[in-house]
């Protein structure tokens, strides 16, 4: 047994001891506990910043303009800004985040109040903010600016700060070939599930422990879902 296995069993355990054992449907997790400092916060800051913060064009550019029916908007405008070959992947060498300096941040997110924040460490184009084992050469140390972002973040919040540090991680990825063959089994399989987002949780709670944890895109399924049902 590993270290970290035996560490993660040791909190569940800890968890259940405390807050009593849950089961898999609404009625039973519904009756969590809300943490009190979450219901106290009145104020909290969520940071959307990624390679998508090159072109800022478009949140959810990559998809708009590489899905079966592109956004006509998206594809004019990297006509007109960029060469044909260009591709999105070429985006994070221009991500320097030469200007970032998160101690600054963490002075500003003080003083406005927010009791907590959220820093997307991973959206839908599966780019990581931090240098993630499981994402080669498509992290923030890899390509682009050669630094922890994330981890830089963390620290900055909790040396200075009394705020709760929280992360966004996307459940999917939009294009990854794990996802796709998933989904083209209509996710009878878990391949990037097992392989990828698992991995990479518990990559972000063992080395930066957030406090909060938005894992967001569980909708994705059940997208698929409806479009082979109607």
């Amino acid at each position: 047994m590993t270290l970290t296995y035996f560490t993660l069993l040791l909190a569940v355990s800890q968890y259940i001891r405390i807050f009593g054992q849950y089961s898999p449907n609404w009625d039973s997790l519904d009756t969590r506990p809300l943490p009190q400092w979450y219901d106290e916060a009145k104020i909290g800051i969520f940071i959307h910043w990624g390679v998508f913060s090159v072109q800022s064009y478009k949140e959810w550019f990559w998809y708009a303009w590489k899905k079966d029916n592109p956004d006509p908007d998206v594809v004019e405008f990297m006509r007109k800004n960029y060469p044909p070959d260009f591709t999105y992947a070429d985006f994070a060498k221009e991500f320097h985040a030469e200007l970032y300096d998160p101690n600054e941040w963490a002075d500003i997110f003080q003083a406005s109040g927010a009791k907590y924040i959220v820093l997307t460490s991973k959206h839908h184009e599966g780019y990581t903010m931090w240098p993630s084992k499981y994402s080669w050469n498509w992290n923030a140390m890899d390509v682009g600016p050669h630094r922890d972002l994330l981890g830089d973040l963390a620290n900055a919040i909790r040396n200075r700060t009394k705020i709760v540090f929280g992360l966004y991680h996307s459940l999917y990825e939009w294009f990854h070939p794990l996802y796709l063959a998933d989904k083209s089994k209509s996710f009878n399989t878990q391949l990037f599930v097992k392989q990828k987002t698992l991995p990479e949780l518990y990559e972000i709670v063992n080395t930066y422990k957030p406090e909060v944890i938005w894992s967001d895109g569980d909708w994705g399924r059940l997208f698929i879902t409806l479009q082979l049902f109607f």
